[in-house]
């Protein structure tokens, strides 16, 4: 996790949210029950939003605002 990027596609909730706490609020602003959740550790955004029907695109553009990093180009 030490060298984890905010947007890595494969990080885990667990490590997103333990590197960038600032974003636990967006998790509860969605209504996604992730924060300590059992199986954070297991899912990334992309599961996350499958499992919540969040569209994935708005809920990363979210994520980068609460980071302050700006969103990145996703391929």
């Amino acid at each position: 996790m030490d060298n984890a990027r905010y947007d890595e596609k494969d990080i885990s909730l667990s490590d997103l949210m333990t590197q960038w706490p600032q974003t636990i609020p967006i998790f509860l602003k969605y209504k996604m029950l992730c924060v300590g959740c059992l199986v954070n550790s297991f899912h990334n955004v992309e599961d996350a939003c499958k499992e919540h029907g969040v569209e994935e695109t708005v809920f990363w553009a979210d994520l980068h605002q609460g980071m302050k990093y700006p969103t990145p180009p996703r391929g």
